[in-house]
């Protein structure tokens, strides 16, 4: 990932109440947001337009149940590497995004070089997983951590 910040966008509390009902429901009618928000159409509109042509709003997609889709096991998968170069870093990069499975990845501070989120049928599917990614990238130290419960997922920012 590059290292271009950008400058966060100002947000008035229109704007903030009408990205919490889209983080809520984007399935939601302009008319609906409008009449919630307290404003008519056209400047709800236009808010939306520039939320999104200032990337503030990234895309509009429908989340799935992995439960339902027998996708019962999750797993943080924490990768220690011994290779640094970026030669190594792009071959990892593109093995991690060319797998479905992975549904999050992280490079950390500290210990840990990167953890992966892995979402899987079963801890057989976790191991065709990991077989397929350390013949692709030489890793040296992978450990999974298989998540019991889930506690609290969502996909909603904080816009205080």
């Amino acid at each position: 990932m590059s290292d271009d910040r950008q400058t966060p966008v100002r947000l008035d509390d229109t704007d903030r109440k009408i990205l919490s009902l889209l983080q809520e429901d984007a399935t939601l009618s302009l008319d609906d947001i409008a009449a919630r928000v307290g404003a008519s159409k056209t400047p709800v509109w236009n808010r939306i337009r520039k939320l999104r042509e200032g990337g503030v709003i990234r895309a509009q997609v429908a989340l799935l149940d992995p439960d339902s889709l027998g996708l019962d096991a999750c797993f943080f998968v924490l990768i220690r590497t011994s290779e640094h170069d970026p030669e190594w870093a792009r071959r990892f990069l593109a093995a991690v995004r060319a797998r479905p499975e992975v549904i999050e990845a992280h490079r950390l501070a500290g210990d840990i070089d990167y953890i992966l989120k892995v979402r899987v049928r079963n801890a057989r599917a976790y191991d065709r997983f990991y077989q397929a990614l350390i013949a692709e990238v030489k890793i040296h130290n992978v450990t999974a951590l298989l998540s019991m419960e889930e506690l609290k997922a969502t996909t909603a920012l904080p816009l205080e």
